[in-house]
């Protein structure tokens, strides 16, 4: 162990050199830019620190199916490598992604992607979430294979694309179609200082599509406000809220679980809006995060006990769109986007259009997942 803590600690500037190159890789998501160069990357660096490395490009089928059309030029991949121990009868998976959140607002030092390190901090898109713990766990490997210690288990890595979308693509494409058989998987999210955190919440995004009637601006009589009625559908999301949070999941490490939802991350008129009109469409996001131990059922029951006593404002039905958080199990199935037709009772609203549920990959409850979270600015162990 003195060998290899004393190699880490030499390997310091080989680390941050890494982690400046994974971070000068702009890989954006959406649409998904650059992933073809970092892969590129990752796999000879697998290759350089012991491990066999491969690269797996998803097929263009199941991309076209699976993204929209604006992203069907960005092809995607994911990289696997593997390390087998002679003897060794576990394996271990670690598992990091490589994109990273559109950049916003104004960076301290300009350029998002530089890397550029002030008073020992190095600033840089991704360089919490998560491209630090990826360079991190390239020096440990290299320590291995450098004072030619022996892990106590085969090793497994995997670098996956899409995490800040969907995981589709990549952590779902990885645990379904790739050669991996792992008895325990890391994930190497960074948030909670040194702690190991099991489990988090799953993840349903849903979007809510209000139309109303156009008419000119001077006349607003004549027509139905959509975003009036879009602002009256989300005030009675509060209730829903706070019924919601009352539900509690406790971890095995003890830490509180509690559902949430999140309105507006993104939000829109429809087309043809002007300052000067009654906005005849307007449509808002839902993000709804469900603990391991919600299903469908249980959902359903609350969902028609709650609507029994909401104060519809004038939206007559509008408890019935709570029914769309059934969609919110530990697994959802399915390619693509899929949808639901709303409730009739919506009618007065002049109909919420459409609910889009997204694909999505997360493990099912009781399946041993563990998030090693190193840092303290990536995601909380909430999301």
């Amino acid at each position: 162990m003195d060998r290899l803590n004393a190699f880490i600690d030499r390997s310091a500037p080989v680390l941050l050199g890494r982690l400046k190159r994974l971070v000068g890789f702009p890989t954006v998501n959406p649409p998904g830019e650059d992933y073809e160069a970092i892969t590129g990357y990752l796999t000879r660096e697998l290759g350089k620190v012991g491990l066999s490395g491969s690269r797996f490009p998803i097929p263009g089928p199941l991309l076209r199916s699976s993204l929209p059309a604006e992203q069907h030029g960005f092809p995607r991949f994911n990289v696997l490598g593997k390390l087998k121990v002679p003897g060794a009868k576990k394996t271990i998976h670690f598992n990091a992604h490589y994109d990273v959140v559109p950049v916003s607002g104004a960076w301290r030092h300009g350029n998002p992607f530089s890397g550029a390190v002030e008073k020992g901090v190095i600033y840089g898109r991704g360089t919490a979430d998560m491209k630090g713990s990826m360079a991190s766990l390239l020096t440990a490997l290299d320590a291995l294979q450098a004072t030619r210690s022996r892990p106590l288990m085969n090793i497994e890595v995997s670098f996956t694309a899409d995490e800040e979308t969907d995981s589709f693509l990549g952590a779902r494409w990885v645990v379904d179609e790739a050669p991996i058989r792992p008895d325990y998987a890391i994930v190497m999210e960074g948030a909670e200082g040194n702690q190991v955190c099991c489990g988090h919440n799953g993840t349903l995004w849903l979007e809510v599509t209000v139309h109303g009637r156009a008419a000119h601006g001077s006349k607003p009589e004549d027509g139905v406000n959509s975003l009036e009625k879009m602002a009256a559908l989300v005030l009675e999301l509060e209730a829903y809220k706070k019924q919601i949070a009352r539900r509690t999941f406790v971890t095995p490490e003890g830490t509180t679980m509690r559902p949430t939802i999140n309105v507006g991350g993104v939000f829109s008129c429809g087309p043809g809006s002007k300052i000067n009109t009654v906005p005849a469409q307007a449509s808002f996001s839902i993000d709804r995060r469900v603990l391991s131990v919600e299903d469908h059922a249980e959902a359903e029951r609350r969902r028609r006990k709650a609507d029994t006593g909401l104060p519809h404002h004038g939206l007559q039905g509008l408890g019935e769109l709570l029914l769309l958080h059934q969609a919110g199990a530990p697994v959802l199935q399915g390619h693509g986007r899929q949808r639901e037709a709303c409730p009739r009772k919506a009618h007065r609203v002049q109909r919420v259009d459409r609910i889009q549920r997204h694909p999505l990959f997360r493990p099912p409850p009781g399946h041993p997942h563990a998030r090693l979270r190193p840092g303290r600015r990536g995601h909380p162990r909430g999301e």
